[in-house]
């Protein structure tokens, strides 16, 4: 089964983004995500709708962050992305007749809750200048220089 990276491929392009002071082209920002920048535009619409980033048009345009990272917490992203479930997993029957497999239903269903609702509560307590913080420290270690391009 397929997993549903966008989370993690819109936190990548937007800290790409908190390092430059320029506005980013979807083109420039898919050559750093190594995608097409179509890929890019759908990733950003819902991302501009709840005001974590804006885009301008014509020469000098581009995306820009709506916010500061301070602001912005991966549980928001994740909202602004249409909340994707984390888990892949599901029942083999979700209406069943077997008692049996009520109750494995219930079992698995209380646990897959109570994994996302604990999830959602930690990405709602990361921000985006935590994981800036994170990249610039690692970015330190590495000896790589300013560069942040993979």
């Amino acid at each position: 089964m397929k997993r549903d990276s966008r989370l993690s491929g819109v936190l990548h392009v937007l800290l790409h983004m908190a390092e430059t002071q320029e506005p980013a082209t979807s083109e420039q920002l898919a050559r750093a995500m190594n995608t097409n920048p179509v890929v890019i535009r759908r990733l950003m619409g819902g991302l501009r709708k709840a005001g974590f980033v804006a885009s301008a048009k014509g020469h000098g345009g581009g995306w820009v962050l709506g916010l500061p990272l301070e602001r912005i917490t991966l549980g928001d992203i994740h909202a602004a992305l249409g909340a994707p479930p984390f888990l892949a997993v599901g029942h083999r029957d979700e209406q069943p007749r077997c008692l049996v497999e009520q109750a494995v239903n219930g079992a698995l269903g209380a646990a897959y809750a109570e994994a996302e609702a604990l999830l959602l509560k930690r990405l709602h307590q990361v921000t985006l200048a935590e994981l800036s913080r994170d990249f610039h420290h690692r970015l330190q270690s590495s000896g790589r220089g300013a560069s942040h391009e993979h």
